[in-house]
């Protein structure tokens, strides 16, 4: 059996940017059932952010249920709808370490539209502005 490789630096900088934009939202929290980094809003996970534990390989799953930006996702490297039958409800795993990964703003703005399916309308208007 082989030792896992390292993420990359810039994996682990994207990864990191990622969980900070995600754990920012209104209500979001951040809980680590199974192993696994997670971010919640409302008690219901809308970001899977990997386990951190330094292995490879990283990458983050989020559920897009707008059919361009999920088409989109699909066309990352190594992307893949999610197991356990959660890509037939529009989630998308997105490795971060392959080459030509997207970039930690559109990953950013994957993340923003998975909460966006997931959270409450009070938060989604206080994500809006709307709230002040």
């Amino acid at each position: 059996m082989t030792e896992p490789r390292k993420p990359s630096q810039r994996a682990l900088r994207t990864w990191a940017r990622v969980r900070e934009f995600a754990l920012g939202l209104p209500g979001a929290t951040e809980e680590f059932p199974w192993g696994e980094t997670v971010a919640k809003v409302n008690k219901k996970v809308f970001v899977f952010m990997g386990v951190d534990d330094g292995t490879y390989p990283m990458g983050l799953t989020v559920k897009l249920t707008d059919e361009e930006a999920h088409a989109h996702a699909l066309t990352a490297p190594g992307a893949e709808p999610a197991g356990y039958g959660l890509g037939k409800a529009g989630w998308v795993r997105v490795p971060l370490d392959e080459k030509g990964a997207p970039a930690a703003d559109l990953l950013c703005d994957w993340v923003e539209e998975s909460y966006r399916t997931i959270a409450p309308k009070r938060l989604i208007a206080e994500l809006d502005g709307a709230g002040e």
